[in-house]
């Protein structure tokens, strides 16, 4: 090494950026990641001073690597991505090949289950063709995670098998020692604990002969849980603390055992330790969280930590702390957007501040529902001005099936009110009936809504009395992300000034975006509920992403589309109202999610008429995040949106309703259930015509 710094002294050439390499490879064996990133770093300058595409593509590699082994999920991702680029162009396939086996797995820490599968499967077929064993057996192990993360415990064992046979036919110690430990935790959460306690033991003995203490963690915290379960407390709380101080114990293995020490303790009625250890769990799970700076990665990474939230959750109420329950669950919602809009700081305090839900009913002047759905016991929460009141409710799988099938039926084009659909009714049953004490008649209220919540309009849910109808007819629904943003909208300031902002009516750019043959109309029926000085309107050519961002869109009470809209499941961020092109580029006629999250807005009302606006993909805790998300990460009071795709004829009569209503003073809330009563009793009386649009209440 000191010959090597010798000949490299001044010496710009790629043969030493590979020396460099080399370098940080044997930093990163020997766990030295600063040292590591060094060479790394000093690597990729000369690559890149040379042009030596192929040394750039292996250096990123390997700074993605380093990013792996310190938890910079995010960061990894971002080399990876960079990898792949590279060496797609070189058809490097030996390394593209990892750079997609690593990108899958730091989603999958992230906790983007569904963004992770495809990387990884793409690397699962691609080490079989090249005969690359050694990652094979790696992405096998992994896309098993997913499976058993997901609940397929049968095609999560038959990926982890295997993997094991692969291992094994190669004598492969290490990957030996992976999937016995994986295969313990399969075997534990599906029942079988004297399996569990084979494999973890013979994970632990292949650990031991390796040398390497931290791989001892993880089959030592599978035993520690073996143990709770047989009843052996004594064994299991010894096994779980020794995981928990350990000085080298990674942060997802700390979390994870502070969580069962809190469950242990809580089956002991050792209620005062329980609660410590919890509070202490979810204090280790939001420091991991603080790390991640991406806000792609900050909407997924609750998924991590949500049964330690769960268990929380049910151990509060269990004791009839359930004010302390709801502080709790309100603290984990919302928290991206909630950061994004200056209500929560980074890096808060992982303990929740005090809430007072009845004054923020009081001053949302209605009745707000807080879902909870838990994978054991669901709860509801009604708060009225005067009382708060828990309810308890199914488990989550039992809602989520019911949820499903009734969006189906309605977006199928089914007549759910003359079929008396049971899932329509049985969702009110479940979800609305119990709490009917605190709803008066034509009253408000706020659906704060957790998991496939965030997908049903409860305007369409039947109510069975005194005749079969929809719920819409009782009463004035809106949607809010938690009782932290709800509170911010009755203390912000917000312009008195009437402005419009009318952007639509756009030239399609491809076929797969035809012309709306409405949309002038209705451009025409909005902009006639403003003088022409109060509004500024973009049409046709004009209606492009560009227009929208150079127009100070800050500075309108009302911002209207009248155009298709895009939803991005894998990538929320990218999903996207379509205009017009603003350049020669392929994508230039979308307005992205993350372009309008950086333009702040103070705005009364944004009304997006295009399908999907609502968004396609619920996150924990942060609910469905899309373009009527952006807009109230941006800071608009009140967004209007479309849960599923909406026909031309019946959005435009819809609006032209809405804005009528909106001109009698009416609310944004009151005046869209005005317009959807209106086609409800009219020519568009299905719920498929009125039903997608919905209203979400914003926290600036």
């Amino acid at each position: 090494m000191a010959e090597l710094d010798r000949l490299c002294s001044g010496n710009t050439s790629s043969a030493c950026g590979k020396a460099f390499q080399g370098r940080g490879l044997i930093a990163l064996g020997q766990n030295r990641y600063s040292d590591a990133r060094l060479e790394f770093e000093r690597s990729l300058v000369l690559a890149r001073s040379n042009h030596d595409r192929f040394l750039e593509s292996t250096t990123l590699l390997n700074l993605g690597a380093v990013a792996l082994k310190q938890e910079h999920f995010d960061e990894a991702i971002d080399y990876s991505s960079s990898t792949l680029q590279i060496a797609n162009e070189l058809e490097a396939s030996d390394v593209a090949l990892v750079a997609s086996g690593n990108e899958g797995w730091a989603y999958y820490k992230l906790g983007d289950r569904e963004k992770a599968q495809k990387p990884l499967a793409d690397a699962e077929q691609l080490a079989a063709r090249l005969g690359d064993t050694f990652s094979q057996d790696n992405n096998l192990t992994n896309l098993g995670y997913l499976y058993m993360d997901s609940g397929d415990f049968p095609k999560a064992r038959a990926s982890f098998e295997r993997a094991l046979g692969l291992a094994q036919s190669e004598n492969d110690k290490e990957h030996i020692l992976y999937v016995q430990r994986v295969l313990a935790r399969l075997a534990l959460i599906s029942g079988d604990v004297d399996k569990a306690a084979e494999a973890a033991q013979n994970a632990l003995e292949i650990a031991r002969q390796g040398g390497n203490h931290v791989d001892e963690l993880y089959p030592l915290l599978v035993q520690g849980q073996i143990a709770s379960r047989r009843g052996d407390t004594t064994d299991a709380q010894a096994k779980l603390e020794a995981v928990e101080r350990d000085k080298d114990c990674p942060i997802f293995l700390r979390w994870e055992a502070q969580h069962s020490l809190a469950r242990l303790y809580e089956q002991q009625d050792r209620t005062a330790a329980a609660g410590r250890e919890y509070r202490t769990a979810l204090a280790t799970f939001e420091a991991a969280r603080s790390d991640v700076r991406h806000q792609d990665f900050q909407l997924s990474f609750l998924t991590n930590g949500w049964r330690i939230y769960d268990d929380y959750i049910h151990f509060l109420v269990a004791r009839g702390r359930t004010n302390d329950a709801l502080r709790w669950a309100d603290h984990s919602r919302a928290r991206t957007l909630a950061e994004g809009l200056g209500l929560l700081a980074r890096n808060a305090a992982v303990e929740p501040s005090s809430l007072n839900a009845q004054s923020i009913a009081r001053l949302s002047n209605g009745t707000i529902l807080f879902y909870w759905l838990g994978e054991k016991q669901s709860y509801l929460w009604a708060i009225s001005g005067q009382k708060t009141a828990l309810f308890a409710l199914p488990a989550a799988t039992e809602i989520d099936a019911a949820v499903r099938r009734y969006n189906q039926a309605i977006t199928g084009l089914g007549d759910v009110l003359d079929s008396a659909n049971s899932d329509g009714r049985s969702l009110y049953l479940t979800l609305v009936a119990p709490v009917n004490a605190f709803l008066p008649k034509d009253g408000r209220v706020f659906i704060i809504p957790d998991g496939s919540l965030n997908n049903l309009n409860f305007d369409t849910l039947l109510v069975p009395e005194p005749k079969l109808h929809y719920w819409i007819e009782d009463a004035t629904v809106a949607s809010a992300s938690s009782l932290r943003v709800l509170a911010a909208a009755h203390s912000s300031n917000q312009p008195n000034k009437r402005k419009l902002l009318l952007l639509g009516d756009s030239i399609p750019p491809n076929p797969q975006y035809p012309a709306l043959p409405k949309a002038s109309v209705q451009m025409e029926g909005v902009a006639r509920h403003f003088a022409p000085s109060e509004q500024q309107v973009f049409q046709r050519e004009k209606a492009t992403p560009a227009a929208y961002l150079k127009s100070e869109p800050g500075d309108f009470s009302h911002i209207h589309f009248v155009a298709h809209g895009i939803a991005s499941r894998l990538t929320p961020l990218d999903s996207a109202i379509v205009l017009s092109k603003s350049s020669a580029q392929d994508d230039s006629f979308k307005l992205y999610a993350r372009d309008i999250i950086q333009y702040p807005l103070h705005a009364k009302l944004v009304t997006i008429s295009a399908c999907y606006g609502a968004g396609d993909r619920a996150y924990s805790g942060e609910g469905l995040v899309g373009l009527s998300w952006a807009f109230l990460r941006a800071g608009a009071r009140n967004v209007v949106a479309a849960l599923w795709e909406a026909t031309d004829a019946s959005t435009e009569q819809l609006m032209n309703t809405f804005y009528d209503e909106l001109d009698k003073g009416e609310t944004p809330d009151t005046a869209l259930r005005a317009a959807k009563l209106s086609l409800l009793r009219g020519n568009f009386r299905n719920p498929f015509y009125w039903a997608p649009f919905q209203l979400y209440r914003g926290g600036n």
